[in-house]
């Protein structure tokens, strides 16, 4: 059985310090590799495009293209890095557009190092991870829209949507209702289109605004 491949992170933070403090830290986890830094947001992306990490720590201020630029711009150019806000901004109004924007998750730079490693492997595996106060953050915005992109899901659509919110991968999905990864993968495409949300982090959101995987949902887990 081959050993699983490092995680490849790329740090984007204009401070120097905080860049080479991350690298030192993260650079001793056996499964993690950081594949480069970049000081504002342009050099995010274009470093994303040439490295192909797995993910972007991403500070939200910085020089010039900030991180919610750069999210934007990553996005548009179709780079599947997922990206993990680390942020000081404490502001609540930059959670949602930076989850809009596509965004994993959500974390602030007051977290312990070894929770950052934790939400690392997990959003690299397919969870979404926010910090409290961000996840309270989207939680009072008001839900948009209707229930209308709700009532369209099929049966199993909605079980995929439950599993979601719960933060599991769609390979944990997969195992949990007995049906191939790819299976998963086409319930998750249908959905994100009826409910009108572009990735499986604001379907999460959607989900939990709306009341869906809470108890009593998913009672075929």
């Amino acid at each position: 059985m081959s050993a699983r491949a490092p995680i490849r992170v790329l740090i984007a933070d204009d401070h120097p310090v905080v860049r080479q403090g991350l690298r030192t830290f993260l650079g001793i986890q056996d499964d993690i590799d950081v594949v480069g830094e970049a000081a504002d947001g342009a050099s995010a992306v274009s470093l994303a495009e040439s490295v192909e990490p797995d993910i972007v720590l991403m500070d939200l201020k910085m020089p010039g293209a900030d991180g919610l630029t750069a999210l934007t711009e990553l996005r548009a150019r179709g780079v599947s890095a997922r990206v993990l806000i680390l942020t000081s901004v404490t502001e609540r109004g930059h959670v949602l557009p930076a989850v809009q924007a596509g965004a994993a998750g959500y974390l602030y730079k007051d977290v312990d190092p070894q929770a950052l490693v934790q939400a690392i492997r997990a959003v690299h595996d397919g969870h979404v991870l926010f910090a409290p106060d961000a996840a309270e953050a989207m939680l009072a915005e008001p839900a948009s829209g209707d229930d209308r992109g709700l009532a369209a899901l099929t049966d199993r659509e909605r079980e995929v949507l439950v599993h979601i919110a719960r933060g599991r991968s769609n390979k944990e999905i997969a195992r949990a209702l007995v049906v191939s990864e790819k299976t998963v993968k086409t319930h998750v495409s249908n959905l994100l289109m009826k409910l009108g949300v572009q990735d499986r982090t604001q379907a999460a959101l959607y989900a939990v605004r709306h009341g869906v995987g809470t108890v009593g949902e998913g009672a075929r887990d």
